[in-house]
Parts: structure tokens; C-alpha cells; sequence
């Protein structure tokens, strides 16, 4: 059997992964609990939700990217 000549390698592959359970991970932590008519909720406005969340999702679609353009040294 021929080998075939994929786009990308098994390391592309296992970075894409990875960068994907970044985003996801980013994507939970900006999710709970919403507001409800008439109380104040706080949370909504917490550091975790505002900052730190979109960052690790902002990461992992940059990680993407460079798991995209990664190219393995062939031997």
C-alpha cells in the first residue's frame, strides 16, 4: 500500500487537540450563573468571567494557528 501525503502530520493533529481543550477550558470559565429580574448578581462582573476567561480562550485560537502552521523536520 502507497503512503498517502496528508496535509498534516500526527503532531499537527495532537497540537489542534490540545488548542482545542484550551478554548473549550476558556469557554467554560466564562460561563454560570446569569442575572435574574430585580437581584444583583456580582459574579457577572468577576475578574474569572471579564479577564482571565477570554485570555485563555484568545490563547488557544492563537495556539491553533501555530498548530496549523507547524511544520515537522522531516529526517
Amino acid at each position: 500500500m502507497e503512503k498517502k501525503n496528508f496535509a498534516f502530520s500526527k503532531v499537527n493533529y495532537i497540537l489542534l487537540a490540545i488548542g482545542m481543550c484550551i478554548i473549550i477550558l476558556g469557554l467554560t470559565l466564562m460561563s454560570g450563573s446569569g442575572s435574574e429580574e430585580g437581584v444583583f448578581n456580582p459574579e457577572i462582573f468577576s475578574a474569572r468571567r471579564i479577564k482571565l476567561a477570554p485570555a485563555i480562550s484568545f490563547f488557544g485560537f492563537i495556539f491553533m494557528v501555530v498548530a496549523i502552521l507547524y511544520k515537522p523536520k522531516n529526517k
